[in-house]
């Protein structure tokens, strides 16, 4: 009877762990990337916010947090409201409104959510707080190109539009890394992707628990190199499916950029 309670109790303590404290844990991944052009410069990249009616605060702590990072560009990966519906979402023009508190130059992308309850609003939302939303183009800053894919659930991801005039270095945004395998241009320095949440739920010595990849768990979180191409994926910041994160915490990504000596 004893080992049955400590059990019931740790697989308590496992659900508490899982829906109430990982979730809103939040971790500064740190990614330094070689490119001389852009020596000195940094990039927060955060995705994937799926803020819910009830997280002011959480959406607070990660203005915060960025703010704290002193970056030079802020990159958004998309989804910024969660779920389906508008109901299961705080209403897009308040999130977009904590958002402009950045401070920083930010540009973003749209992701799937935001294309199921509205894109349209969505990007006048972000713009009106002085958020650029890359749908299928480009914009400079400074010495840097950074492209923005349309979601390809969607939307209509068109590659050659997104980086039409640009050169290197380019930073590319998809909100899903499935897009991975297309991308071929030598401009492209590095790619941002989010979209798969790292899996939400990783077991020790398991496969991450749920990929809505069509390449399976090949591009479910981290740096991946593949065929002169790099993409950085992140496990993003809500959860989407299941309401609950194990060993797979929040995260932001700060990108410094160096000159190799």
């Amino acid at each position: 009877m004893n080992f049955f309670n400590y059990v019931i109790g740790f697989i308590l303590i496992l659900l508490i762990w899982a829906l109430i404290v990982e979730p809103n844990l939040l971790f500064v991944k740190r990614l330094k990337v070689e490119c001389e052009q852009l020596q000195n410069t940094r990039i927060v990249f955060a995705t994937d916010l799926h803020i819910k009616p009830y997280e002011m605060p959480r959406l607070k702590k990660l203005v915060r947090t960025i703010n704290r990072q002193k970056p030079d560009i802020v990159l958004l990966g998309g989804d910024y409201v969660n779920g389906h519906r508008k109901g299961r979402s705080m209403p897009v023009q308040d999130i977009a409104r904590e958002l402009g508190n950045i401070n920083a130059p930010t540009i973003g992308i749209i992701g799937n959510h935001d294309g199921w309850q509205g894109k349209e609003e969505t990007v006048q939302a972000l713009e009106k707080n002085g958020i650029k939303v890359l749908v299928n183009e480009n914009i400079k800053v400074n010495n840097l190109y950074i492209a923005g894919l349309d979601d390809i659930q969607t939307g209509r991801a068109d590659i050659s539009k997104a980086l039409a005039n640009t050169s290197f270095p380019t930073v590319l945004l998809t909100h899903s890394p499935d897009t991975f395998p297309d991308l071929d241009d030598e401009n492209i320095l590095l790619v941002l992707a989010g979209h798969l949440h790292g899996g939400q739920i990783v077991f020790p010595f398991m496969k991450p628990f749920i990929v809505p990849s069509i390449y399976g768990n090949k591009y479910a979180y981290g740096l991946i190199k593949e065929n002169n191409k790099t993409m950085f994926v992140s496990r993003g910041l809500g959860t989407s499916i299941l309401a609950m994160r194990f060993n797979c915490p929040p995260e932001i990504v700060v990108i410094d950029f160096f000159k190799k000596q």
